[in-house]
């Protein structure tokens, strides 16, 4: 159910049961271990066979299709769980490259609401090259979603690649190639906290103007949509920060959102919800949780404290 109490829609909850499929082989694989080696090796070998079959099946199928119909090329692409399936057997049909731009585009409102960008520098021999412009900079934990929301939309994309350079536009350029890898895990031990997304289906119940308080993976978080035109987008945007108001420490449940800003029940703060919770005349940000598409569905990047 969603904050209003409306119902998910019947299609929202399939497409998530069949993104979680993964999951769930990989789990039944795991329980076949106790077996012993030869059970596990029985039970993975069947699960190569059954996906060799399909993913053959499959690319005839594409063939098929695509010769009597080419333009069918961007639909199967645009649909997340096909072109999922698709990317499994080698058989997308648009290159790399495009794959990556296309995941760029989908991030870049997001960063753009952080006043940050993205640029793709190219992609060669397996290795993407990117370069932020702008950023938070007095939120420190801006710089950490805008980046892990690039990475993940990129190797959803491309799962193919080898690596992920970021190139800084601000540093010497004899020093500005960092392995991506390595800039995440910095990032991240600096704030001492690590993050899973979760699929958050119930967003989209989300209307206009409308406050949510969501439970994800032991997390409190609120997310509210603004309206199209405030969000410069057309069709409204979803924002999500953690229960924290900056300024009295205390809880946002109860806030309501005026615009674009939300106000805190407690000290009466505002907050700038769609550029990065900056308060509004104070030096203080909420804490920022990306929402983003994955695999089809409305997920957030839920930080989760290191012990």
């Amino acid at each position: 159910m969603g904050p209003s109490g409306s119902p998910v829609p019947d299609e929202v909850l399939d497409d998530a049961r069949w993104r979680t499929a993964g999951d769930r082989i990989q789990t039944l694989l795991d329980a076949s271990s106790s077996g012993g080696a030869v059970a596990r090796e029985r039970a993975e070998r069947l699960v190569r066979e059954v996906t060799d079959l399909y993913g053959a099946a499959l690319e005839r199928m594409i063939d098929v299709a695509l010769a009597a119909n080419p333009e069918l090329a961007d639909r199967f692409a645009a649909d997340d769980l096909v072109a999922s399936l698709l990317l499994v057997h080698g058989l997308h049909p648009h290159d790399v490259e495009r794959r990556v731009t296309q995941a760029l585009d989908s991030v870049r409102p997001y960063l753009g609401s952080h006043g940050g960008d993205v640029s793709l520098l190219g992609v060669h021999d397996g290795v993407v090259r990117l370069q932020f412009q702008g950023s938070c900079k007095s939120c420190p934990s801006s710089s950490v979603t805008l980046e892990l929301a690039v990475e993940d939309a990129v190797r959803a994309a491309a799962p193919e690649i080898e690596s992920i350079e970021v190139v800084a536009a601000e540093e010497d350029p004899g020093r500005s190639v960092i392995p991506a890898d390595s800039l995440m895990a910095r990032v991240r031990t600096d704030v001492h906290r690590a993050t899973a997304w979760q699929p958050v289906p119930e967003l989209v119940d989300l209307s206009d103007g409308e406050v949510g308080g969501f439970r994800v993976s032991g997390v409190t978080a609120l997310a509210c949509r603004v309206a199209g035109d405030l969000a410069g987008r057309s069709g409204g945007n979803i924002y999500a920060y953690r229960d924290r108001c900056p300024s009295c420490t205390g809880t946002l449940a109860g806030a309501r959102l005026s615009g674009a800003v939300l106000r805190c029940p407690g000290c009466g703060a505002g907050f700038d919800v769609v550029h990065a919770g900056a308060e509004i005349g104070g030096d203080n940000h909420l804490e920022p949780i990306p929402v983003l598409v994955r695999d089809g569905v409305l997920s957030m990047a839920v930080p989760q404290e290191v012990a």
